[in-house]
């Protein structure tokens, strides 16, 4: 029996047993890294550089992509190294490292997902506001609130989950660390305690999912009394990305957490995991971009600017 004061080191989920099979996963990683990287960083560059894209949504947006690129960084980079080396160690601190970032960057995403279904409402609800709602400096307080009460979830959780003594070995049966497989390790009755901040931050997350239904209830009902069809169409149009990303996040997120236990198995966990945690910060910066004519064109223009530089 040991704890986790003698725990130098946790093995992760091997991905494969054959070696063809472990280069295969590598590649497929690198594969969705360099998208991610590509899609995110294009989309800050053009947005930071673009002074006609200087508006709320766009400034998010931005922010949006910077927990993208985070959670990206934080999760897959290991997982290539272990598949491409033949390993599956990671360090204590390096465990707990990834950890505090995975929670920080996803408490992010959610906040930030939730100020835009807000950035939506009013500028379609109450367009006559938006300037006053939704100025310079509330957007810097909106966006510094989700950072700080990012910071401070993942504090909290990373704290609680390393404090307790680990007694069942250092097998985690995930190719990152995550709180739940940890909390397997553990053989003491404060989990409970770390059990009681998850449902916490379910709570709050289903809090801000109800706001974002409600919310786009009453986009909806707004833009269906629109008299135009080309203005219900222009409505519709900014609203369909973002409610496609969240979509996409919820739904895995949901499905791999809160599925039944008799469905459960080894492999749909992990399958679970990557849509959940590498798909859509790959995937977000497309769905935005094929929506977006102004993003689109700031891209390209950053685009061909480079290629002829060179």
């Amino acid at each position: 029996m040991s704890n986790s004061s003698s725990i130098s080191h946790f093995l992760l989920l091997a991905l494969a047993d054959t070696r063809q099979l472990q280069l295969l996963h590598f590649c497929l990683f690198l594969g969705i890294s360099l998208a991610a990287l590509l899609g995110n960083g294009l989309v800050i560059r053009a947005i930071a550089c673009g002074h006609h894209l200087y508006s709320p949504m766009f400034f998010f947006l931005l922010n949006l992509a910077l927990t993208d690129l985070g959670s990206i960084l934080t999760t897959v980079p290991k997982a290539m190294h272990n598949s491409l080396w033949d390993t599956r160690t990671i360090s204590y601190e390096g465990c707990a490292a990834q950890l505090f970032l995975f929670v920080f960057f996803i408490s992010a995403d959610v906040s930030l997902l939730t100020i835009m279904c807000y950035d939506r409402y009013v500028s379609i609800c109450k367009p006559l506001h938006y300037g006053t709602l939704l100025g310079s400096r509330a957007c810097a307080h909106m966006a510094a609130a989700a950072w700080a009460s990012a910071f401070l979830n993942a504090l909290l959780h990373t704290a609680n989950t390393f404090s307790l003594p680990l007694c069942q070995g250092n097998i985690l049966g995930q190719f990152f660390c995550e709180i739940p497989q940890i909390l397997k390790l553990s053989c003491s009755h404060s989990k409970l305690r770390d059990h009681g901040l998850i449902v916490l931050s379910a709570s709050l997350y289903f809090g801000c999912f109800v706001f974002m239904v409600f919310t786009y209830v009453q986009i909806f009902r707004a833009v269906l009394r629109i008299p135009s069809e080309q203005g219900r169409h222009k409505a519709f149009s900014t609203c369909l990305p973002h409610l496609a990303v969240l979509s996409l996040f919820f739904s895995t997120g949901t499905f791999a957490y809160l599925k039944l236990p008799s469905i459960s198995s080894p492999s749909l966990d992990l399958a679970l995991l990557i849509l959940y945690s590498v798909v859509p910060p790959a995937l977000n910066r497309l769905i935005y971009s094929l929506k977006n004519q102004e993003l689109q064109a700031a891209v390209w223009k950053l685009m061909t600017r480079q290629v002829q530089k060179h």
